[in-house]
């Protein structure tokens, strides 16, 4: 929009530069933090500039798009991409994400939300963070370099029970982490939030609708409604509130996935997409399961607790670790690397 222009409707939501600040709504209620100098502020709490982010608490990324070379893109979403890098100064390829901002408090707050996280969260489970800058309408994360991307990529290769179980076992420890650690509730568990590197490692990613537990509860209805948890979907769910046992609910059905190579609703194998359909299915359905003539009983155990639907019967995070197809995984020798390595061959020879 142009200055003297007429604010645009409602549907309409422009992309917009620097000097669109401080004109006509919707744009003034922003200039709170995109300022003319270049910066993205959220009130003392991170500083994005053109070269790095400055965290509230003193810590400090200096990097800048000056500093990348052979830029490819790997992944798009709905409000950017993801492109390979190489960050010439310290000699490591990353990813990185571009965030187009948008006239949208929410999606501010999710910026923030997922700089905290990222910078915050050191665990081995999470993936690594570099550091981050704003230049004029885009926001631009630089993160670990996952090569094998994210876990709904390796479908097609199969995902064996051993490695299944070492895969349950990092998303819990990250889910564990974030709630232990900093009060977060995910709120967008899926397979196409964890990530697999060729050395085998599972990670979470994109914390964006990551949320802070009140009192252990937390409100919003926000991420990926396939993948919701039936208490969350309900009528009123909102105004109740619910706990991380929903994201428990979205590892199960991440784990049914990866095991199947496919997401398991609508139940029946009805031909449909609809999501209305597939909504009740989730709340009024049987809980979805895997092949017992390929995976073991106590495999089959360990998502069944995942999805109950009452949500007070599902375990905690702590007791999910203590379940025997995760303390029997970790004491056998599970070949990560190959099954990694194996897929991305696939995928390679498949392409």
């Amino acid at each position: 929009m142009m200055p003297g222009q007429s604010t645009p409707g409602p549907k309409k939501r422009p992309n917009f530069s620097l000097r669109d600040i401080n004109q006509s709504n919707p744009f003034n209620s922003f200039s709170k933090v995109v300022d003319l100098s270049g910066k993205l502020n959220f009130e003392g709490k991170a500083v994005l500039h053109s070269e790095g982010v400055d965290f509230g608490a003193g810590r400090k990324y200096n990097i800048k798009m000056e500093d990348f070379s052979t830029r490819c893109e790997i992944g798009r979403g709905q409000f950017g991409v993801v492109s390979k890098v190489y960050h010439n100064p310290t000699k490591v390829t990353m990813a990185l994400k571009e965030i187009r901002l948008q006239l949208d408090e929410l999606q501010l707050n999710q910026i923030l939300m997922e700089l905290n996280v990222l910078h915050e969260a050191r665990s081995p489970y999470i993936v690594d963070f570099y550091g981050a800058f704003f230049i004029e309408s885009c926001v631009y994360y630089c993160m670990e370099y996952m090569e094998c991307g994210s876990l709904d990529s390796m479908f097609s290769f199969g995902c064996p029970e051993p490695v299944l179980a070492r895969i349950a076992h990092a998303m819990v420890s990250g889910l564990k982490f974030l709630k232990d650690q900093f009060g977060v509730i995910h709120r967008d568990v899926k397979p196409t939030n964890v990530l697999v590197n060729s050395q085998g490692e599972v990670k979470l990613c994109d914390f964006g609708v990551s949320g802070k537990l009140n009192a252990s509860l937390a409100k919003t209805r926000v991420g990926c409604e396939n993948y919701m948890a039936p208490e969350r979907i309900k009528s009123g769910a909102s105004d109740q509130g619910y706990t991380v046992q929903s994201d428990i609910w979205s590892l199960g059905i991440s784990l049914v996935e990866a095991a199947t190579g496919k997401y398991p609703y609508p139940l029946n194998g009805r031909p449909t997409t609809s999501v209305f359909l597939i909504m009740q299915d989730i709340i009024s359905g049987p809980a979805p399961s895997v092949d017992p003539a390929r995976y073991s009983e106590l495999c089959r155990d360990f998502i069944t607790v995942c999805l109950h639907k009452d949500p007070s019967e599902r375990p905690s995070y702590a007791q999910l670790l203590e379940h025997p197809f995760i303390t029997k995984s970790q004491a056998a020798d599970v070949d990560m690397a190959g099954w990694a390595q194996a897929a991305l061959t696939h995928r390679a020879s498949a392409a």
